[in-house]
């Protein structure tokens, strides 16, 4: 949880601040290739959840970028599988 929740910080910083520095214009092939590969890696690391897709379609829309969806997901998984695993100990 820990590596998934740095690397869509790492994505989400480079995505904000590093990468419209280098970059003009929104539609990027770049830009799309890091979300896709992030969207690989964060499911290999975590297992399939649905907040990745919001947060994978919504880097597609141009502006949408500057907002950390990609860490806004992984908090998400983990509060989720937090809950559910104190659940588990309740039964």
């Amino acid at each position: 949880m820990r590596t998934a929740l740095i690397l869509a910080v790492a994505a989400d910083i480079f995505q904000i601040v590093v990468y419209p520095l280098f970059v003009a214009g929104a539609a990027s092939p770049v830009d799309d290739v890091l979300d896709l590969g992030l969207a690989g890696v964060l499911s290999f690391l975590l297992g399939w959840h649905w907040e990745f897709l919001p947060s994978f379609l919504g880097k597609l829309v141009p502006g949408v970028d500057f907002v950390p969806l990609w860490t806004l997901a992984v908090a998400n998984v983990y509060r989720t599988e937090k809950r559910l695993a104190v659940a588990r100990t309740r039964e």
